[in-house]
């Protein structure tokens, strides 16, 4: 006992329960942001282009490149999950959200919220921008685009948004249960647009793959951000 009593007096046991841990998050942040700039750095010099292709070309019928394997209704149910990605329906979810935050007078994790919303998207579009690559040519789109291909923007911004709105229903739910659920979900919706877009033909595999990793950067390094400088005013100060 007087041993965890000088150990905890020395502040050590909240380093281990609550910095510890985000420094963790920092140090994967920073392993999956090198492994985006190895990727990018392929993806730059064309040596992911058969790996793309290959894949891009198994996704679709041998007699047909029009036309996706599995049957009608998978085709079908991949439009409309990949529209949960889209700048439409993230503007309308981070708004929405963002109103129900403002009337529980929760001023802080609203700001949050958008602000996280807001320079995600002007990082995907800069990024595009930057890297300038076209869309996939080798099999037909079952969807219209009109934006560079690396990284996408859709595999991004939905990791962006559903994995902040996700680890913030993590603070504020008191079961442990309640917790995966929520990781879990929002994982899933990340997953699934992103696997949407490839077989949608739209993106190449590793746009998907670029979009996911500075997607879940992204958002870790806005929420290290707020806990690092937020203090007693932060998220944390506004639960019940």
């Amino acid at each position: 006992m007087a041993r965890t009593g000088w150990w905890s007096r020395l502040g050590f046991a909240k380093l281990e329960q609550h910095e510890l841990r985000w420094l963790l998050v920092g140090v994967a942040a920073c392993m999956l942001l090198l492994l985006f700039i190895a990727l990018a750095g392929e993806v730059t010099e064309g040596d992911t282009l058969a790996f793309d292709t290959k894949i891009l070309v198994a996704l679709r019928t041998a007699d047909n490149p029009a036309r996706p394997v599995g049957p009608d209704w998978l085709e079908s149910s991949l439009l409309d999950l990949t529209a949960i990605g889209g700048p439409t329906v993230l503007a309308l979810v981070v708004l929405s959200v963002v109103g129900f935050l403002l009337l529980q007078a929760r001023y802080r994790t609203a700001a949050f919220v958008l602000a996280t919303a807001i320079t995600g998207e002007l990082l995907g579009t800069s990024m595009k921008h930057v890297f300038n690559r076209t869309r996939p040519t080798v099999v037909p789109h079952l969807r219209d685009v009109y934006s560079a291909s690396f990284p996408s923007g859709h595999a991004m911004e939905s990791a962006i948004i559903y994995l902040t709105l996700g680890a913030i229903l993590m603070r504020v739910s008191e079961r442990r249960l309640t917790k995966v659920y929520c990781l879990a979900v929002a994982v899933t919706l990340t997953l699934l647009v992103g696997v949407s877009r490839v077989y949608l033909g739209v993106h190449y595999p590793t746009d998907v793959i670029g979009g996911w990793i500075i997607g879940f950067v992204w958002a870790s390094l806005c929420w290290l951000i707020e806990q690092r400088f937020g203090g007693r005013a932060g998220i944390d100060a506004e639960r019940p």
